[in-house]
């Protein structure tokens, strides 16, 4: 903490949810089926902690399209924790609820709020959320906002571990944030 009181650490999330090549199946929504989490040190600008949840779907199954997109399976997935407790736990180890968190655009959160609305789980976040895309966007002068890939690109940062799988997208996001901030350009 600092004189403030505030904490300079950020989160960086990236979530991976169940997903289909079109529409769910009937009866089947999108689930969060993982929670990568990277911790920012703001004040030293650099990446310091990494974690993993997987979150065990209620109302889905992992498609062989989304197994394709994320690498992630079902039998994985089925030893995970429930949602509420995965999001007990941001709470509880991650100050999700006073910490400011970031993600790769709105998706992620939104799909927190979606599924806490959906599950009557308390929402984990605090209302510091920064979209990292959008800050990302401004600092480069781009018209276009552009995927963490690509953004990872204009950088000229590697793409570490696969993409589309949540701690490693969290981690790259994670990145890119240590260089906005480096450059002056975080809020």
């Amino acid at each position: 903490m600092d004189s403030n009181g505030t904490d300079h650490l950020l989160n960086v999330v990236d979530v991976e949810a169940t997903c289909w090549p079109g529409s769910p199946p009937p009866g089947a929504v999108s689930e969060i089926i993982e929670i990568g989490l990277t911790v920012v040190d703001l004040a030293a600008g650099r990446r310091v902690a990494r974690h993993r949840v997987l979150v065990r779907p209620e109302r889905s199954t992992v498609s062989d399209f989304c197994t394709e997109l994320t690498g992630l399976r079902q039998h994985e997935v089925d030893a995970g924790v429930p949602f509420t407790d995965a999001c007990r736990l941001l709470a509880a180890e991650h100050r999700a609820g006073v910490r400011a968190w970031a993600s790769w655009g709105d998706y992620d959160r939104r799909q927190f709020a979606r599924q806490c609305r959906a599950t009557g789980t308390p929402y984990p976040f605090g209302a510091r959320h920064i979209n990292a895309k959008a800050v990302f966007t401004a600092a480069h002068g781009l018209r276009k906002r552009p995927g963490m890939a690509q953004a990872l690109r204009i950088a000229g940062l590697p793409l570490e571990g696969r993409h589309h799988r949540g701690e490693d997208d969290a981690w790259n996001i994670a990145a890119l944030v240590v260089g906005l901030v480096g450059a002056g350009s975080w809020p």
